[in-house]
């Protein structure tokens, strides 16, 4: 609960509802011009969990992140997007704080997590790339470029949007890079973020100015199987929002908050049209963002959205926007389902293992013999296997020598 100057309560949760959480704003009639209308007083939202300023970085990771990772080990798309006004704690929660290990973020706990599922798995092989995504101005800028810390936005490549015949979302001049291990992972979120476009404004003197999207692209399989899975998790870190009237910017900078607000408005749009049944048409080329996080928004992934507030007075419009902004998000009702698909190469390695196998069993069947001769290489280790096999003391011990004649008359032969 906070108060105002005049010790009347300006909001409460309640995290003790039976369907979730709430927040609910109070906005007295004499403080209420001004900021939403001076008629309604109440404003009530229900959303899936509610979290105070007392909730710590894990908490987040273990309620919010957590489910949508293990989602995507599975082999199922996920997202997870901060969308809120700038200084009301976005970037801190995605990407975490720099003076505490314990104040890391979404996405430093994220690849930790990862990578630890992958080392404790061993009936699957798994492999990551990662791509950093930054839209300035409705352009599109790799964040992960060879360059490596850019001394302007400018000096990394332009990302481009294109389309594939099936009318999939294709990113030309964004580099996708192979990562081995956590440490990798998080060398590259690192250069990424010191290659962020950031400015002062009167709002927050840490202000990021652009969207930032972090991808993980994960590869998993079974050992000998021709099956892949392939997923993704995008982790969205969304400009900050607010009236431009507000941030008293100017030149430049009010050219940033427009081109910010007008990129949030066509958000604003698509979620609207999802949330509408029987809309044939969903707005998503409007901008460069809708159009890269598409199928995040309304199609095969399991989103999940992260509204930060700064709950004072001052910003109280805004928080109460943000909450309206939630619950139409919440409307959404996306069908997330599992990417698997055979591997042309792999499949072509099972089968080709699978006729040399079938051949050499329609050579036992027929008695038909190979007219090739044994190597010095293979008799040796025939010999070896033999004596093997009689000096174990086991007598459930067996000497496998498959289904090739010349084998097993040759370990006859070393027997008798």
């Amino acid at each position: 609960m906070q108060q105002n100057s005049g010790g009347q309560e300006v909001y409460s949760v309640d995290n003790e509802e039976a369907a979730g959480a709430s927040v609910e704003f109070v906005v007295p009639k004499h403080l209420a011009d001004g900021y939403v209308n001076n008629k309604r007083e109440n404003y009530k939202f229900r959303f899936q969990r509610v979290f105070d300023q007392m909730a710590d970085q894990e908490e987040i990771f273990e309620t919010i992140a957590k489910p949508v990772a293990d989602s995507v080990l599975a082999g199922y798309n996920g997202t997870i997007f901060a969308y809120g006004q700038t200084s009301s704690g976005k970037t801190f929660t995605i990407t975490g704080g720099v003076e505490r290990y314990d104040d890391r973020g979404v996405i430093p706990r994220v690849l930790s997590y990862l990578y630890q599922r992958f080392s404790q798995d061993s009936s699957m092989v798994y492999t990551t790339h990662i791509s950093y995504l930054e839209i300035y101005n409705e352009k599109g800028y790799d964040l992960l470029h060879r360059k490596h810390e850019a001394s302007n936005l400018e000096d990394l490549p332009k990302v481009t949007i294109t389309e594939d015949a099936e009318h999939n979302i294709l990113l030309k001049n964004l580099s996708v890079q192979q990562s081995a291990g956590e440490e990798e992972a998080l060398n590259l979120l690192f250069l990424g973020d010191t290659n962020r476009m950031i400015a002062e404004t009167p709002m927050n003197q840490a202000s990021t100015r652009s969207h930032c999207i972090f991808t993980v692209h994960l590869c998993s399989r079974e050992p000998g199987s021709a099956t892949v899975r392939r997923s993704k998790l995008h982790l969205v870190d969304l400009a900050g929002s607010e009236r431009v009237g507000k941030t008293a910017l100017g030149g430049q900078l009010l050219t940033d908050a427009k081109y910010i607000n007008l990129s949030l408005h066509y958000l604003e749009q698509v979620i609207i049209a999802l949330a509408e049944k029987n809309r044939s048409h969903i707005p998503y080329r409007n901008s460069m963002m809708t159009s890269v996080l598409k199928d995040s928004l309304g199609g095969n992934c399991m989103t999940t959205m992260i509204s930060t507030l700064s709950v004072d007075m001052t910003n109280l419009d805004e928080s109460i926007s943000t909450c309206r902004f939630a619950q139409r998000v919440a409307l959404i009702k996306n069908e997330a389902l599992l990417n698997e698909e055979l591997d042309p190469v792999l499949l072509i390695a099972c089968l080709k293992r699978e006729i040399q196998s079938l051949k050499e069993e329609l050579a036992m069947v027929t008695g038909e013999q190979r007219e090739d001769q044994l190597t010095q290489d293979e008799i040796q280790q025939l010999e070896e296997q033999v004596k093997a096999f009689l000096d174990d003391p086991d007598p459930e011990v067996t000497l496998v020598l498959g289904t090739d004649l010349r084998k097993i008359h040759r370990c006859f032969s070393v027997m008798k």
